[in-house]
């Protein structure tokens, strides 16, 4: 069976992937296909959990492929943390922010804010539309992990260390930096790679 971390972003799905490591009975991996197209994009291994964030832009393909047999997890965070991240995390160049707003709604002339309120609210609401007709769903939040990880493991019937996934989630994955100058020039010097260079598939 595969399962599916479905999210906004911003909302702990890297470390929902480094808790599920511990896992010895399924894979698990976060963004594993980001670089991908066509069918590839979909190919993901048997018994394999996948965290992506982007695959709300994909899921009527991702119905197309897995349809009912898989089983999804909606993942949330307090809605104003990761409108708040996510207002703060714009890249001068690339990114899903200035993405979302310049490519997407066109609307270069709001704030960072409305944007980002705007991109977590379509988000949720592709999320919650395509899990209507779903029979294995869980909708959970990060503020309550300790409650419906354990859930989570038995109905999966997952095998190895609940207790060694339950601390992972006590550790920063992925959490927000300060900005500072040479990060700043970093992102940047990443954006204009994105732009300028193909990635090659991986």
């Amino acid at each position: 069976m595969n399962i599916f971390v479905l999210c906004t972003g911003r909302c702990g799905s890297r470390s929902f992937v480094q808790a599920c490591k511990h896992i010895t009975n399924y894979s698990a991996g976060h963004e594993t296909r980001v670089r991908l197209v066509g069918a590839d994009k979909f190919a993901y291994p048997a018994n394999h959990i996948e965290a992506d964030n982007r695959l709300s832009w994909h899921l009527g393909r991702l119905d197309d492929v897995y349809g009912d047999d898989a089983f999804y997890v909606h993942l949330h965070r307090d809605r104003t943390k990761v409108i708040a991240s996510y207002a703060q995390r714009w890249a001068p160049v690339g990114g899903m922010m200035p993405a979302y707003r310049n490519g997407i709604l066109r609307a270069g002339t709001h704030s960072k804010l409305v944007i980002a309120e705007d991109f977590v609210a379509t988000v949720e609401a592709n999320i919650a539309s395509f899990l209507r007709n779903k029979s294995m769903t869980m909708s959970v939040a990060l503020e309550a992990v300790t409650d419906w990880f354990p859930i989570f493991w038995q109905r999966i019937g997952a095998q190895g260390d609940l207790e060694q996934a339950l601390a992972e989630w006590s550790y920063l994955h992925n959490s927000r930096r300060e900005r500072t100058g040479v990060r700043k020039f970093k992102q940047k010097l990443k954006g204009i790679q994105q732009i300028l260079f193909e990635p090659p598939l991986a």
